[in-house]
């Protein structure tokens, strides 16, 4: 038994339009040639694939479990043609990039503008998607580069730190805590918070602080991002302790934000892929990524 990538293109046809006569058009070719694939397939295979009904085909059984192969194998094409692509995209100027959401929200704006000033033509493609994806995409070597939280690399790709700063507070316009320049964990006793969901790794480590210092904190909210818990804190609803990009960026837009004075660091990580081929466009775009980081830095500096 040969069977030909022909014979599952018609078989899968057939399936798809529920006869010879759809298949055809299709495939565009004739009924005839058709019915003499179906039958060598049949042949060559020695199952029988349909029964004949009233001009239509209804597959049987054994056409059903041939069907989930042929799907499955489809994917794979399709996966193929998308990668195909990936490459065509690669070798006409273009950079596919993962990040959190937080980052396509605060550092790449920025970072895209300025390199598309140095770098014009060249095609920007910015996946933006959550933990683990978003490291399971890196180690797949399905990006040029990636932003990640704390200090984990994925498999199969290297790190370098990018951006690192403290956390900071955020208060809405005419808080009481906004006459002090620096917040103790002491100072939000009682106060109404607005928290980060329990799985963040963030909100973790902020716990550990509030425990250490024998604080009850009193949240009213918990949500699953910055610009949320932003959101929440500009109508006034609480206070809330988040990333340094956000703060920086949220900065006079309704909020204020303070130091505190314990040191919660917050890190990015710039990944790069170990066995995707490198695009010589990465560099000037890593380039422009380091003196964005550098900009935010003195700016979180000089905002105290």
């Amino acid at each position: 038994m040969s069977l030909s990538v022909r014979h599952i293109e018609v078989f899968r046809a057939i399936m798809l339009a529920g006869s010879v006569t759809g298949a055809a058009r299709l495939l565009f070719t004739s009924q005839p040639t058709l019915s003499r694939e179906l039958a060598r397939l049949e042949s060559l295979t020695g199952l029988k694939l349909f029964e004949r009904q009233g001009g239509r085909l209804l597959p049987t059984a054994q056409a059903l479990m041939l069907l989930e192969e042929v799907e499955r194998s489809y994917v794979g094409l399709e996966r193929i043609n998308s990668l195909v692509e990936s490459i065509r995209r690669f070798e006409h100027g273009q950079l596919d990039l993962t990040c959190l959401p937080l980052f396509s929200q605060t550092l790449l704006p920025r970072v895209c503008k300025r390199f598309q000033l140095q770098q014009s033509g060249i095609g920007l493609c910015i996946s933006a998607q959550e933990s683990p994806l978003l490291e399971e995409s890196l180690s797949a070597q399905r990006h040029d580069l990636g932003l990640t939280e704390g200090e984990q690399v994925p498999r199969g790709t290297r790190g370098e730190p990018l951006f690192s700063a403290d956390m900071r507070c955020v208060l809405p316009d005419g808080h009481p805590l906004l006459q002090r320049e620096r917040l103790a964990m002491a100072d939000f006793q009682g106060v109404a918070f607005i928290n980060l969901a329990g799985r963040d790794i963030y909100r973790q480590r902020l716990d550990e602080h509030f425990r250490e210092a024998g604080v009850e904190r009193h949240t009213v909210i918990e949500t699953t991002n910055a610009a949320s818990v932003c959101a929440m804190v500009r109508e006034g609803l609480g206070v809330a302790i988040i990333n340094p990009l956000s703060a920086l960026q949220e900065n006079g837009r309704g909020l204020q934000v303070r130091r505190l004075a314990v040191s919660i660091p917050y890190r990015v990580m710039l990944i790069r892929p170990e066995f995707r081929p490198s695009s010589v466009f990465v560099e000037a775009f890593c380039a422009a990524l380091h003196e964005e980081a550098e900009g935010l830095m003195t700016r979180l500096a000089q905002l105290g």
